[in-house]
């Protein structure tokens, strides 16, 4: 006999045929079929349509009932994000959405902005002292993706200019930093999640229930670090993946 309260009872039905895909990315039934399928109440059933609401699995409106949210995840190989013996022009984010058939489009912006505690940790500055933030708003398809915050010590600014210029860099930061002689030879990356901040819903139009990946990566060169990235990413919409070590033996049509 199953114990769980009715509402999660449906929730749990509901959810097994999301994910068999059985309402594509349409609309559920309506509450009051629902309450027939179920022999629950309105209340009940609607508290099981809640509960997915908050996990992110379906979306409410008014007057619309509810749907399943689309997840066109995107694919991101974080090893070879920025390595530069790959081939590619430009910014990396460009070059990796075009070559997944998608469409990128980004917003921009640079500001100097005083060192967090999180910040100057990774970058070894003083916390409160200048640094030099690109900040791009991402998008694929028209649909936000990411944001990307991008932090460099003062001293790397008077060696390279152009990081506080406002406008993008065609050929991409890591490429003029290197052509500049500050190659970055290692990076540091850190990976956590957590729900967003009001902030971050909005920019990345986070529904309900959604995470937030956040990505940290710590450039260095031969001396130092010399910028610290923390990128933003909508759990729902995105993968990441790593390749380390000889791939030789798996086979190309797994799963990237």
């Amino acid at each position: 006999m199953n114990k769980q309260p009715k509402y999660r009872q449906v929730a749990d039905a509901l959810r097994r045929e999301i994910g068999d895909g059985q309402f594509g990315e349409g609309r559920l039934p309506s509450e009051s079929e629902l309450s027939a399928r179920f022999d629950a109440s309105r209340n009940t059933v609607r508290s099981g349509l809640n509960l997915l609401v908050s996990e992110g699995l379906i979306t409410s409106s008014q007057g619309l009932g509810y749907e399943v949210r689309s997840h066109e995840v995107f694919e991101l190989n974080a090893s070879r994000f920025e390595n530069l013996s790959f081939p590619q022009s430009g910014d990396a984010y460009n070059t990796d959405v075009t070559n997944s058939g998608r469409r990128p489009h980004q917003t921009f912006r640079v500001e100097m902005k005083p060192a967090t505690d999180y910040v100057s940790e990774r970058l070894t500055v003083e916390a409160g002292s200048t640094t030099v933030l690109r900040f791009c708003h991402r998008f694929v398809d028209d649909v936000p993706w990411s944001t990307q915050a991008t932090y460099y010590p003062a001293w790397l600014v008077e060696r390279a200019p152009r990081l506080s210029e406002p406008g993008d860099i065609a050929e991409g930061t890591t490429r003029y930093l290197a052509g500049h002689g500050n190659e970055q030879i290692g990076y540091f990356d850190e990976i956590a999640t957590r729900m967003p901040t009001p902030d971050e819903a909005r920019l990345l139009e986070i529904g309900a229930g959604v995470p937030v990946l956040l990505w940290t990566r710590t450039g260095y060169s031969d001396e130092q670090p010399i910028r610290c990235t923390i990128t933003t990413f909508r759990g729902d919409l995105n993968r990441m993946n790593y390749e380390i070590g000889d791939l030789s033996a798996r086979p190309e049509n797994e799963p990237q």
